[in-house]
């Protein structure tokens, strides 16, 4: 029977020995350049052309989408949204590493993922109008997305509660015997809930198949990195809860493959959870309620941009011969063509009723919400113009 002395093992020492950081030196993976170019020794994940082609163009196509919808919040037209300018290769080259019958637990930058597996632009335009067609019937925020066919996890605003939740998930997924796992994604902002903690040590006590994908983007919000937390950055507190480690470069879509295949190997093989911590940099602002000219500075900005993951990987399938820019420029024109007709036609579609609200809380509404429904049933029918019947009525 194993020694269950945690002690019988540990080194000892009759010198008092001070351990910083630094004493251990985590790495990052990268295989391709900032130039696009396979980094000498660089080991290429073993991808196909229609694969790594569907990678690029979904990256391609969540830009032109969160451009849109930028717009859209700037024009009244919804109430919010979070862009993921800069970090598309982290959500969608990880998405792809992946089964599809494995189970998204994302935050709220994910939509990359989501639309790898087949979400489609009228599905992104009914949740975010929340018109009768959005399965979620209006009672989510914009860009808090579900999708149960899909294996993708409603969003919840509260940062971190999904970490938690990816653990037990997981444990479940390991105690019915298939070989799928939980990717649960989460920014370095979030790794300062305590459901971080949580959640790792409960995955790593448990032996819970879970990949931890933390999104390091250098801010919360307005807060930057060294401002949070003084450690070697998020990996480090993996190996601190003994879960195996991947660093890995945000910005590079053929690293964040490789490392989410490698990690859901792993995850599989020996029943453990994997930590991947992508080092990447928001571009966009935090969200439409935000301005990141007040923390951060152009010069800033510029130096990530140079590391685009959508320019690098366009360099490298150019150099396999599968890029076109004259193609590539039309299928963008048609992502525009495609947004803006979905958008215009989702806007003008009715909103849910009015009973929703209360509906599939409670098996039989309680009286009192019923009483409270017909009062704003009432309100309503009085101010008619103040409440439009169609999804377009933010002004």
């Amino acid at each position: 029977m194993k020694d269950r002395n945690h002690l019988a093992e540990v080194k000892t020492t009759n010198k008092v020995e001070i351990i910083s950081k630094g004493v251990v030196d985590i790495p990052m993976l990268q295989v391709l350049s900032e130039q696009g170019e396979l980094i000498k020794n660089a080991q290429e994940p073993n991808i196909d052309k229609e694969e790594a082609l569907k990678i690029f163009n979904t990256m391609h196509y969540i830009r032109v989408l969160d451009e849109r919808m930028v717009g859209a919040q700037r024009q009244g037209r919804i109430s919010f949204y979070l862009a993921s300018t800069g970090e598309e290769a982290a959500s969608v080259a990880s998405a792809a590493a992946l089964s599809n019958d494995d189970m998204i637990m994302s935050q709220y930058r994910e939509q990359g993922a989501l639309a790898y597996r087949g979400y489609t632009t009228d599905q992104f335009m009914n949740q975010m109008f929340s018109n009768k067609d959005d399965p979620n019937k209006g009672r989510q925020m914009p860009i808090h997305y579900g999708d149960k066919t899909l294996n993708f996890m409603t969003i919840s605003s509260p940062l971190g509660t999904q970490i938690p939740q990816a653990s037990g998930y997981a444990y479940g997924q390991k105690m019915s015997g298939k070989d799928v796992v939980t990717i649960c994604y989460f920014g370095e902002g979030a790794a300062s809930e305590g459901d971080f903690h949580a959640g790792l040590n409960m995955a790593a006590v448990l032996n819970c198949p879970v990949i931890f994908f933390c999104r390091n983007n250098g801010y919360a919000i307005s807060t930057p990195a060294e401002e949070q937390f003084a450690g070697d950055g998020i990996a480090s507190r993996g190996l601190g809860y003994g879960v195996k480690t991947i660093r890995v470069d945000g910005n590079d879509a053929l690293a964040i493959y490789a490392a989410t295949k490698e990690a859901r190997r792993i995850a599989i093989e020996e029943k453990c959870p994997v930590l991947i911590e992508a080092m990447t940099y928001r571009l966009a602002a935090h969200s439409t309620s935000d301005d990141p000219t007040g923390y951060r500075s152009r010069e800033e900005e510029d130096k990530w941009r140079a590391k685009d993951p959508i320019a690098r990987m366009a360099k490298w399938l150019e150099s396999k011969g599968w890029y076109n820019e004259a193609d590539n420029q039309k299928r963008v024109e048609k992502a525009r063509q495609d947004v803006l007709a979905a958008m215009k036609n989702c806007e003008k579609t009715d909103i849910c009723a009015v009973e929703d609200i209360v509906e599939d809380v409670y098996d039989t509404p309680p009286w009192h919400l019923k009483e409270q429904i017909n009062e704003l049933k009432s309100h309503i029918k009085k101010y008619p113009k103040m409440y439009p019947k169609t999804a377009g009525r933010v002004k």
